[in-house]
């Protein structure tokens, strides 16, 4: 949202002083928000819409990810938060504590505490997931730590691995401990073929 916009919604709602207080609001457009390329298995990118540093509620974070054509989101869990995931582009299967469920455009999917979730992307093109979760889960600081800044004016890098690096990985465990991501010995087996716990 434009400062200008901010502004005259502010104008409309002193106008409008005897009307109960308003909660806060927000429009994104495509490629608005901090975005991240993203490392293999699923290449792709992440673009977070909505986190606490950037929008006035903490109780949720919203972002998109693009997974590549074969492609994989591995399997994780939470232990602290819900996720709404939904496919609007591309066709796959997700898997849910090893249960395969066929996704295409259209397809939400809906996963609570403690269950063990990824997407493959067996379509043509790239598949695209708008997902939220409930409170915010500390996402945007993995992909902060495994991904690189993304500029939708330049072109996609080459495939890229996770970087291999061991005060890397102490901070990414560090972070799953803080905001609650599932180890693998608290759920079912995944299904993706690809496990991690950040």
């Amino acid at each position: 949202m434009t400062s200008d916009t901010a502004e005259a919604v502010a104008a409309i709602r002193t106008q409008h002083a005897d009307l109960p207080e308003p909660g806060p609001y927000g429009v994104w457009g495509p490629e608005d928000g901090e975005s991240h390329w993203l490392p293999l298995p699923s290449g792709g990118y992440m673009t977070l819409k909505m986190t606490p540093e950037t929008f006035p509620e903490n109780l949720y974070m919203a972002a998109v990810q693009v997974i590549e054509e074969g492609g994989v989101l591995r399997d994780h869990g939470h232990r602290k938060q819900d996720e709404f995931l939904f496919v609007f582009e591309g066709h796959g299967t997700v898997f849910i504590d090893s249960v395969a469920h066929p996704v295409e455009p259209g397809s939400l999917v809906f996963v609570g505490r403690y269950r063990n979730h990824g997407f493959v992307n067996e379509g043509e093109g790239p598949m695209k997931i708008f997902f939220i979760t409930v409170p915010a889960a500390g996402v945007e600081d993995v992909v902060r730590l495994i991904g690189r800044p993304r500029d939708p004016s330049q072109p996609e890098p080459a495939p890229f691995e996770r970087p291999d690096d061991p005060d890397l990985n102490q901070r990414l465990e560090s972070l799953a401990e803080i905001t609650g991501i599932a180890s693998p010995d608290e759920m079912p087996p995944g299904g993706t073929g690809h496990h991690h716990r950040v």
